[in-house]
């Protein structure tokens, strides 16, 4: 994909690239943010497990490799809330909302300012354009003040904080939102 961030570009997450995705998962930045089921460091019998559904269509997100000038330096993916029925009881928002996760694996890559600059070419190339969504919605764990620095640097605002199923532990997500509007209006 292309766009205006020099550097930054996206590719579907393949089979092939799920042990790279468990060596992300075991390092300490990721670990304590971004558990597989409740497991930081998961195995990768447990990667397999949880990214093959997403990989092969079977379940309704889609992953994507984060690139930096063609190599591989983190993940996002994107899902449309209704088609996680549980989780959009839990939030309660926008019928048109998406939502967004991701990390940067790469431990060099890690607070260079790359977050708000990968969100927002996601957001207008994937979020926005591709699945059509009206708002999206990002759930950092309250206590990642780093993430969600980031999130505001995007334009991302508070929306509220819920406990959401699927959440590690199924604790509290700090909610933030920003409307396609934003944007396009930009």
């Amino acid at each position: 994909m292309t766009g205006a961030d020099p550097g930054i570009s996206f590719r579907p997450l393949a089979e092939t690239d799920l042990p790279q995705m468990q060596a992300w998962l075991a390092t300490d930045h990721v670990a304590e943010w971004y558990p597989i089921d409740d497991v930081p460091r998961p195995p990768l019998d447990l990667v397999r497990r949880h990214y093959l559904p997403m990989i092969r269509g079977e379940e309704p997100t889609h992953p994507f490799l984060i690139l930096l000038d063609g190599a591989p330096i983190g993940y996002i993916q994107a899902y449309l809330i209704r088609d996680h029925p549980q989780y959009a009881e839990a939030v309660r928002v926008a019928e048109g909302a998406a939502g967004v996760d991701l990390f940067i694996g790469d431990a060099t890559h890690v607070h260079r300012s790359l977050g708000p600059q990968i969100l927002l070419r996601f957001l207008r190339e994937v979020v926005f354009r591709t699945l059509g969504a009206s708002e999206c919605i990002i759930g950092p764990q309250p206590q990642n003040a780093a993430a969600i620095r980031a999130y505001k640097k995007t334009g991302f605002r508070y929306l509220k904080t819920v406990k959401a199923p699927g959440s590690p532990g199924e604790g509290d997500e700090y909610l933030m939102r920003i409307e396609a509007s934003v944007l396009t209006d930009s």
